[in-house]
């Protein structure tokens, strides 16, 4: 439901309701599946019940596929799915007394709540002393901490490390799921002394596996990047955009937005980082131009609420960027009218026909001195001398004494 939220998919203030409900859902599909009972739990681990597994694959595919093939349409952004860190040390302990426990009693966290709903007294034990491991772990976290946050890899993905691509890691985990399933149903059919009249009665899961081996087979020959999605700006919205230069951003602004430091406004300079270390305006960030539309500046691009001023050395550049930029759908993205070049021939050069003329002779004046102030502020770094401080009146002790005066009246 998380990636839904940012995207407006889903009303941030419902998401306690659906949290809700989605909660109510996922604990009805555990206990449908059995999970409430301690011995089917625990028949994992000794051969005649299987169901876990299952359950867990069938999820954990339905999720994948589903995760893959909307990332792919634009439904959902991975970015926005959070990917829990991992520290290898603590996820190996960790495992192990989760391991040993579930061998033991037939619960795990989640399934001793689904118990305890239903009234199994085991599982209410279960749920004690999951509350005394936390209390255990919180009281004596500084004991634990070099364990807890030790071997840290960062957010790793299975595929990525394995070196290879999110669509044959799918794959291939999809047919392992279906061989899991088949090779578990053999030793469970063996160790249950299952009779074939009973086989016989099973449903087939034939024509779901060849369909879902089939569309993760398709989804290895689909385009690297999905050709349209509903965020993206139409065709005509963006011509009407570009003809009436409501994408571009005037160099006055510009500069007055710089020299008053508004934190509204963000400049994104396009050019090689040789020229960007050499001189860019105050505040700019460097975005190659093949990078804007990676994994790594979608976020950045859809979730910053401040204006996105691109600019070059000329407006070539900055005008293709900021098409692809607004075909993706992101908003508040702008051009620097006539680039860096334009904006310095505003400041620096000389011009003798912008005198003061006409109805718009006070409008002139004002734009000449406003530049002028500007010129003085990136040559000197301040467009308006600081006023000067109040005069202090002078004051001068003069130290008076007594006249020595005799006598009296």
């Amino acid at each position: 439901m998380a990636p839904f939220i940012p995207q407006g998919l889903i009303n941030p203030e419902l998401s306690l309701f659906f949290a809700l409900i989605l909660g109510l859902g996922f604990g009805y599909i555990l206990e449908q599946a059995g999970f409430s009972s301690s011995r089917k739990l625990a028949g994992l681990f000794y051969g005649y019940d299987f169901v876990v597994l299952r359950v867990f694959f069938t999820a954990g595919v339905t999720a994948m596929t589903g995760l893959v093939f909307f990332s792919y349409l634009g439904w959902v952004d991975m970015n926005l799915v959070y990917v829990n860190p991992t520290f290898l040390w603590s996820a190996i302990v960790g495992g192990g007394i989760m391991g040993g426990g579930f061998i033991m009693g037939g619960f795990c966290p989640g399934t001793s709540l689904v118990g305890a709903v239903i009234g199994k007294l085991d599982a209410m034990v279960f749920i004690v002393g999951m509350f005394l491991g936390i209390f255990i772990f919180g009281h004596f976290y500084n004991a634990f901490e070099p364990l807890y946050t030790g071997s840290f890899l960062g957010n790793p993905f299975i595929y990525e490390t394995l070196g290879m691509s999110k669509g044959w890691f799918a794959l291939l985990l999809a047919l392992m799921a279906l061989f899991a399933f088949a090779v578990t149903q053999l030793i469970e059919d063996k160790v249950n002394k299952t009779q074939p009249s009973d086989m016989t009665k099973r449903p087939s899961y034939v024509v779901p596996a060849f369909l879902l081996a089939v569309s993760l087979l398709l989804f290895l020959f689909l385009p690297g990047e999905r050709s349209s999605s509903y965020r993206e700006t139409g065709p005509g919205a963006l011509l009407q955009e570009w003809q009436s230069g409501s994408h571009l951003a005037d160099p006055q602004k510009v500069a007055y937005d710089i020299i008053n430091g508004n934190d509204q406004v963000l400049y994104i300079d396009l050019r090689a980082q040789e020229q960007y270390q050499r001189f860019s305006l105050p505040g700019a960030v460097r975005i190659s131009p093949e990078e804007v539309l990676g994994p790594q500046w979608r976020r950045f691009f859809r979730n910053d609420p401040r204006q996105k001023v691109l600019y070059g050395d000329g407006t070539s550049l900055p005008a293709r960027t900021w098409t692809a930029l607004r075909r993706q759908g992101h908003q508040n993205v702008f051009v620097l009218d006539g680039g860096l070049n334009g904006m310095f021939d505003l400041l620096f050069m000389e011009r003798e026909d912008q005198q003061p003329h006409g109805d718009n002779g006070y409008m002139n004046a004002f734009s000449e001195r406003f530049i002028r102030e500007a010129r003085q502020f990136f040559l000197e770094g301040g467009a308006v001398k600081a006023a000067e401080s109040r005069p202090v009146p002078v004051r001068t002790m003069i130290e008076i004494t007594a006249p020595d005066i005799a006598g009296g009246c």
